[in-house]
C-alpha cells in the first residue's frame, strides 16, 4: 500500500488532481464555519434531537448546526437532478431527446439543473430560515423582509458555490465532485459521533466494562458492514460476447472474445441520496405550514425512523436503483451496438433476443443490489433503537463513504495503470 501511495506522487498529473481536490475540500470545510448574517447560530443548540435536522446536518458536515453559508449543502442540487431526470423519462419530449443526444444533450440538461438548483435553493433557504425562527424565536436577529432576503440570497449563493466547487473537482480533481463533497461532510461528522458515543456510554464510570464491550461490538459490526459493502459494490456479472471474423479489404477484423461487465450495484449510492432527499421534503414543508390534520399526520407518520418512513425509503431506493441503472446501461443500445459490430452472445440470437436477455439479467442482479441498498439504508433506524444513540451516520453514511472511496480509488487506479504503476486493487 505504501508503495502505491508513493507511486501516486510520482505522476505529476495525478498528484496535482489530488492536491486540487484536497484544496477544494478545505475550502468547503472553511465555509462550513462562516456564519450567515443576521443569525444567532447559538440558538440552534436548543433544537434538540430533531431527526430531519440531524440528517441534514450530517450531509452538510455540521454547516447547518453552525447556520453557515453552506447550511443547505447541495440538497437543492440533488433535488433538481431528480426532477430533471424524472422529466426525461417520457414526461417532457425535449428532455428525452436531449438525453439521447450524448454530450451536447447532457450539457443542456446540466444547465437546466443549475437553474433549477438556484430556484429550489431560494425556496428552501427562505423556508429553512422561517421554520427555524418559528421553532426558535430569536434565531433570526432581523425579521424584516430585507433581513430574510439577505439570508435567502446568502444561503442560495452558498449552495451555488458548492455546486460550482463540485463541478471543478469533477473536471480538475479526482472523483465525482458532488459525491466528494457529501463524502467530506459525512467524514466531518465522525468526530461528533465519537463524542456522542463517549458521552452516552462512558459518562458513567461504574459501567466502563460494559461500555467497552459495546464499543467492541460496534467496531466489529462496522468492519463487517464495510466488508459487505465492498463485496457488493465490486460484484460484477460478466456476459460473454463473441465477435465474428470479417474481412475488410485485405485486413481481417473481429474474431476475439470479450464480455459485458454488469455491476450488481451499478447505481452506486445515488438511489440512497435521492430517496433520503425526497423523504425529507414533505416533513420539511410541513414544518412551516399551520398545524392541521395533514401536517400532524406527516409529522407522526413520515418522521425519520417511523415504519411508514422506512417502507417508503425501501420502495424509493428500489425504484431509483432500477431507474438509474437503466439510464446508465441501455439494453437496446448495447444490443444494437453488438449487432452493428458483428458481436453476439453465445447461444443468443442478435437483435431483440439479445436485448431481452440483457434486460432479464439486469433485472435479476439489480434487484439484489437494490435490496442490499435498502437493507443498508434501514440500518440507522435499527441501530438507534438498539443502542439508544442518536447517530445519523449509520448504514447510509457508511455506504456513501465506502462507495465514494471505491469509485475514487478506481480513478486513481486507472491513472496509475496507464503509466504502468501498480495500484490498490489486485486483479
Amino acid at each position: 500500500m505504501f508503495t502505491t501511495i508513493a507511486n501516486i506522487w510520482k505522476v505529476s498529473d495525478l498528484r496535482n488532481r489530488i492536491l486540487f481536490t484536497l484544496l477544494m475540500i478545505l475550502v468547503f470545510r472553511i465555509g462550513s464555519f462562516i456564519p450567515v448574517p443576521n443569525v444567532n447560530a447559538k440558538a440552534l443548540a436548543e433544537i434538540g434531537e430533531n431527526p430531519i435536522f440531524g440528517m441534514l446536518n450530517t450531509f452538510s458536515g455540521g454547516a447547518l448546526q453552525n447556520f453557515s453559508i453552506f447550511a443547505m449543502s447541495i440538497t437543492p442540487y440533488i433535488t433538481a437532478s431528480i426532477i430533471v431526470q424524472l422529466l426525461g423519462m417520457g414526461v417532457l419530449k425535449k428532455f428525452e431527446e436531449w438525453q439521447k443526444e450524448g454530450e451536447a444533450g447532457r450539457k443542456k440538461l446540466a444547465q437546466i439543473t443549475r437553474y433549477g438548483t438556484i430556484v429550489l435553493g431560494m425556496i428552501q433557504a427562505f423556508g429553512l430560515s422561517v421554520t427555524f425562527n418559528n421553532q426558535l424565536p430569536g434565531l433570526i436577529t432581523d425579521t424584516s423582509w430585507t433581513g430574510y432576503a439577505l439570508i435567502t440570497l446568502t444561503l442560495t449563493a452558498g449552495t451555488a458555490f458548492l455546486m460550482w466547487l463540485g463541478e471543478q473537482i469533477t473536471e480538475k480533481g479526482i472523483g465525482n465532485g458532488i459525491s466528494i463533497l457529501i463524502f467530506a461532510g459525512i467524514i466531518a461528522g465522525v468526530e461528533r459521533g465519537a463524542r456522542t458515543i463517549y458521552e452516552t456510554w462512558f459518562y458513567n464510570q461504574d459501567q466502563l466494562g460494559m461500555s467497552f464491550v459495546k464499543l467492541g461490538i460496534l467496531i466489529v459490526g462496522i468492519v463487517l458492514l464495510i466488508a459487505a459493502i465492498v463485496f457488493v459494490q465490486q460484484g460484477v456479472r460478466r456476459i460473454p460476447v463473441q465477435y465474428a471474423k470479417r474481412v475488410v479489404g485485405r485486413k481481417m477484423y473481429g474474431g476475439q472474445s470479450t464480455h459485458i461487465p454488469l455491476k450488481v450495484n451499478a447505481a452506486g449510492v445515488i438511489p440512497v441520496i435521492f430517496a433520503s432527499s425526497l423523504l425529507m421534503f414533505p416533513v420539511t414543508v410541513a414544518q412551516f405550514l399551520p398545524s392541521n390534520a395533514v401536517t400532524d399526520w406527516i409529522h407522526s407518520r413520515l418522521a425519520f425512523g417511523q415504519p411508514l418512513y422506512v417502507a417508503f425509503e425501501v420502495i424509493l431506493i428500489i425504484f431509483f436503483t432500477y431507474f438509474y441503472t437503466f439510464v446508465q446501461i441501455n439494453p437496446v443500445q448495447l444490443s444494437d451496438g453488438m449487432k452493428k459490430n458483428g458481436g453476439f452472445i453465445p447461444g443468443i440470437r442478435p437483435g431483440k433476443p439479445t436485448e431481452l436477455f440483457i434486460t432479464r439479467v439486469m433485472n435479476r442482479i439489480t434487484l439484489s443490489g437494490a435490496l442490499f441498498l435498502a437493507a443498508i439504508a434501514s440500518m440507522p433506524v435499527v441501530f438507534m433503537s438498539a443502542t439508544g444513540l442518536n447517530l445519523f451516520f449509520g448504514g447510509t453514511g457508511l455506504l456513501i463513504v465506502v462507495g465514494v472511496a471505491l469509485e475514487t480509488m478506481k480513478q486513481v487506479e486507472s491513472q496509475l495503470l496507464q503509466r504502468h504503476y501498480k495500484g490498490f486493487i489486485r486483479k
